[in-house]
């Protein structure tokens, strides 16, 4: 039913009415701004990385990962160095999923604590990798002339060598044992790869409009490297090393089965990948090379699929 005073109201204040339907127009047309508002490279990421099911298993996977190094003890009552002879080569059982190995120590529990040692060196060595690499190629490419021609050839000579190749020979003459020296290793030969890219992106940014106006308003280098070129052009090095991640713990297990990278007794997939390559201890006994090797795998994959899944996302040219 029609309200009567309401009409009367608009017929006796008709600018009153008026002023309301502008008001009201100005609301919604306000609303329909914000809610179409564009986003900025970051939130629209993010934006379409929740709506990628690739993204979403591959976070989840590694955030399983990541709590069971930090807190192996959820999944896993046991201790990874308490072996029982006796029962050597077991095969998998009630209380023991995954078997024992040669030592007679229980597969599982090294399987989830491996992942501490192989894990802690993908993280620490993308994050020296990332770290190097940003600084040698921003500054080559924000500086160019001479500075650009002296790290881009040194970043050639880093190319020319192979990286496993130069990580056994480097950790071959190398007497401290741990994680450390193996990080160190892969980020001495692992940032060209990053250097070059951040190099490009710095290149691209720098040309930029807002660049050349924050110099002319006499923004200092630091200034202008720090506060307006490095944010814009960071995004193809969190790609990067996204996706090396995966491939720095492959490498760990890689020198570790050569045995020059992690060795006993800390614990790691690669370690017992290592232990377990006897081929006659496979054929009587399969489980103790495929639960870490399986292990490994996943991690590995998890690593690649969200770093194929952020490239996506910050990469406008792939929509």
């Amino acid at each position: 039913m029609p309200d009567r005073r309401s009409d009367r109201s608009d017929r006796s204040d008709p600018l009153g009415a008026q002023q309301r339907a502008s008001a009201d127009a100005l609301t919604v047309g306000t609303a329909e701004e914000v809610e179409g508002a564009p986003r900025g490279l970051w939130s629209d990421a993010w934006h379409d990385l929740r709506r990628n099911p690739i993204f979403v298993v591959s976070a989840l996977l590694i955030l399983f990962l990541v709590l069971i190094s930090l807190w192996p003890s959820l999944i896993a009552s046991r201790s990874p160095v308490h072996c029982e002879l006796g029962r050597s080569l077991e095969g998998p059982s009630a209380g023991h999923w995954f078997g024992f190995d040669t030592q007679g120590c229980d597969v599982y529990t090294r399987t989830v604590y491996g992942a501490r040692a192989s894990i802690a060196v993908g993280v620490c060595a993308t994050l020296g990798v990332a770290l190097l690499g940003a600084v040698v190629g921003g500054l080559a490419g924000f500086f160019g002339g001479f500075w650009d021609t002296l790290l881009s050839r040194v970043t050639d000579v880093f190319f020319g060598i192979p990286m496993v190749l130069g990580a056994i020979v480097f950790l071959s003459m190398i007497t401290l044992r741990g994680i450390w020296p193996v990080v160190l290793v892969i980020t001495a030969l692992g940032w060209p790869p990053i250097a070059r890219i951040a190099r490009g992106a710095v290149i691209t940014a720098k040309q930029n409009d807002y660049v050349q106006a924050a110099r002319a308003l006499g923004a200092g280098n630091t200034r202008l490297l720090l506060r307006h070129i490095m944010p814009n052009a960071i995004a193809p090095v969190i790609v990067m090393a996204t996706i090396v991640l995966g491939t720095f713990i492959a490498l760990e297990a890689t020198l570790s089965f050569l045995g020059v990278g992690l060795r006993p007794p800390t614990v790691s997939w690669g370690v017992d990948i290592s232990a377990a390559s006897d081929g006659m201890q496979f054929r009587n006994a399969p489980h103790i090379l495929l639960y870490p090797a399986a292990a490994l795998s996943v991690a590995v994959l998890a690593f690649i699929m969200l770093g194929d899944a952020v490239r996506d996302a910050l990469d406008p040219r792939l929509r």
